[in-house]
């Protein structure tokens, strides 16, 4: 009998792995986000193969000018938790141990290492979670008791020892009301093209691309035919191509000659669906452009212990260290500390800026109402971590924020521009550090030990859904 070759494996799990995850998608009202957590089957390897690029060339930052003793800024962006759903326990931010239902006083129940079902987290679930205000509406019939969770500090303590060494933000809120696609491309761009929903594709030509060795899309790339929701010039829904042409803080940088880099997931991996750029179209359809900034994420801790992060760097993991729903929250929370402590051991540490926050609410309960500044936002408060020499110890920092306000941060370092009302509106976090101070040695955090069960255990369903 002849085995199959590793790259026919590599795609037999590819292509379970799409399967699960639009399974489940099917199972959800109409009404409901589309970015579920694709449960694989337990021998993929973390949905798809180790990917490296060559070391790329050190690039003396010092040679730019800087506003702020600043010469690296490292933007890390997880998934789908709320401030209250991680820190509503911290001391001194404006946190809550119980939420609102309905009009009716709950308690916030232990998050059992994060595994819990995904929960609905669209544009119009965030408007029905914030109920005008009174913040009572999360969940549903299905997953309501899931929206009511919140961590204890000693499940997720190297979070929390950030926040005690470093600085958190209580007031910092996703850009976009709703799920992932949009905020991304906000974390890029101080914009979404009006884009207020995740694509949509033809579930078919997913699988028939998974079965060539290419992952889930929400890009230029992906699955035809597709489309996503957006919100034309008069406010209407139309539905566009996910493939964007609008200008990104990318261009802003290489305009002025600055150097940067997105790593993410590959086209083969879980959580491609993040990588912002496949939705920029000069970048996707421009494989020069792609090579020279879009690196993989599997590289990240690599380059940053070696000295080899340009100025400004994006990161966005792959599906399975996200902090996503089904998946172990402690695995992700020791990438991030991999990445943190990468940097740290590098030679860059001494001038780096690192923002840590999550893309979205993913449907936890969070108390604060967000301002309505837009048709598009604020979305629900998510917690934002400044990790930095230059930043503030023990520092619970209240200064309104979203993502446009790390870019804002970039431009005004670097003596950039701005790209759109809300980089232009945004506070720039300077708040969170203390130029004056001598720079902070690194302080590198052990990774834990204690992760329960394998990196995908699927919540247990009880009650009325049981079996």
């Amino acid at each position: 009998m002849t085995r199959p070759s590793s790259r026919n494996r590599s795609i037999g799990r590819l292509v379970a792995a799409i399967a699960c995850l639009a399974a489940v998608a099917v199972a959800c009202t109409a009404g409901d986000d589309p970015t579920v957590s694709p449960p694989p089957p337990v021998e993929i390897d973390w949905a798809g193969p180790r990917v490296s690029a060559p070391l790329p060339d050190a690039v003396d930052a010092t040679a730019f000018d800087t506003r702020w003793p600043i010469k690296h800024v490292v933007f890390i962006i997880k998934e789908n938790r709320s401030f209250d759903n991680i820190y509503g326990r911290f001391p001194g931010a404006d946190g809550v141990r119980f939420g609102m239902r309905n009009g009716e006083r709950v308690p916030l129940t232990p998050a059992s290492s994060g595994r819990t079902e995904d929960i609905p987290h669209c544009r119009e679930c965030s408007i029905e979670s914030i109920n005008g205000g009174k913040m009572d509406g999360f969940g549903d019939q299905v997953h309501g008791d899931n929206a009511y969770t919140q961590f204890r500090p000693e499940d997720v303590p190297n979070y929390f020892t950030w926040a005690e060494r470093y600085v958190l933000n209580d007031n910092f809120f996703a850009s976009a009301l709703g799920p992932s696609f949009p905020n991304h491309l906000y974390t890029i761009a101080a914009q979404s093209g009006g884009a207020y929903a995740n694509p949509r594709q033809d579930f078919q030509a997913m699988i028939a691309n998974a079965q060539e060795g290419r992952i889930k899309s929400w890009g230029c790339d992906i699955a035809q035919p597709a489309y996503v929701d957006v919100f034309g010039p008069e406010g209407e829904s139309i539905q566009l191509q996910p493939c964007f042409d609008f200008a990104t803080e990318g261009d802003l940088l290489r305009d002025a000659g600055i150097p940067w880099a997105y790593y993410a997931a590959t086209n083969n991996q879980l959580g491609y669906i993040w990588s912002a750029y496949a939705a920029i179209g000069r970048y996707r359809n421009d494989q020069a452009l792609w090579d020279r900034y879009i690196r993989p994420v599997d590289d990240i801790v690599r380059d940053a212990r070696r000295g080899r992060l340009p100025p400004v760097t994006w990161v966005t993991p792959r599906f399975a260290l996200s902090e996503h729903p089904d998946y172990n929250f402690c695995y992700g929370e020791n990438w991030t500390t991999e990445v943190v402590n990468a940097v740290m051991a590098g030679p860059e540490w001494k001038d780096t800026a690192i923002f840590i926050t999550w893309d979205d609410y993913g449907g936890f309960y969070d108390h604060v109402p967000p301002r309505e500044v837009d048709m598009m936002g604020f979305g629900i408060r998510v917690p934002m971590l400044v990790i930095s020499p230059y930043a503030k110890t023990g520092f619970v920092d209240h200064t309104e924020g979203e993502f446009s306000s790390v870019l804002r941060f970039i431009e005004d370092n670097w003596r950039l521009s701005q790209l759109t009302d809300r980089d232009r509106a945004a506070d720039n976090l300077t708040e969170a550090f203390d130029f004056s101070q001598a720079p902070r040695p690194p302080a590198p955090l052990p990774l834990r030990t204690d992760c329960r069960g394998p990196i995908w255990d699927p919540a247990p369903v009880t009650g009325e859904n049981a079996g």
